[in-house]
């Protein structure tokens, strides 16, 4: 049960709209940059005993990212609960289905998401920095067993 407060208390510290300034390294191409917004908030259910969560991300950015990497989304919508150490998503970033994150958290300010759906294996570490002010995110991703992207992501909080 500690670890179930610990979680929602460590996901309420994220609510909020970020600004996502991200690098993105495929094999063997140039670094791409985007620039992404983030907006995370907990939904309300009466019904149900845990906490929900809504994840939104767009780009206003221009330029040729989504154009050299279709399978993005410039924008989208995710859903999301916790059930003891689990995240259950209704769908992913990088495919639709929906699937579960197994997570280890470091200390108060740090976990770390694993994630297998759709051939993919993803580990994405998140630490909250600063009171809560910034976040780094680090994301490696693997298809069929092959390192295919690594991300580095500084977000600054725009608002709570």
């Amino acid at each position: 049960m500690l670890f179930d407060t610990n979680l929602r208390r460590w996901f309420s510290r994220n609510l909020g709209v970020w600004r996502s300034r991200r690098q993105y390294f495929f094999e063997e191409e140039d670094v791409l940059h985007l620039e992404m917004f983030i907006r995370i908030e907990e939904i309300v259910n009466e019904t149900k005993s845990t906490p929900y969560y809504r994840f939104s991300w767009w780009s206003d950015q221009d330029g040729d990212f989504f154009v050299k990497k279709p399978s993005f989304s410039r924008e989208g919508v995710l859903e999301a609960f916790l059930l003891g150490h689990r995240l259950h998503r209704n769908c992913g970033y990088l495919s639709p289905s929906s699937g579960a994150s197994n997570i280890r958290q470091v200390d108060e300010h740090e976990l770390i998401f694993d994630t297998s759906y759709d051939n993919w294996h993803i580990v994405e570490n998140t630490r909250l920095i600063d009171q809560d002010r910034y976040r780094s995110r680090n994301i490696f991703s693997w298809n069929n067993n092959e390192l295919k992207i690594v991300e580095n992501h500084h977000e600054i909080r725009i608002s709570s």
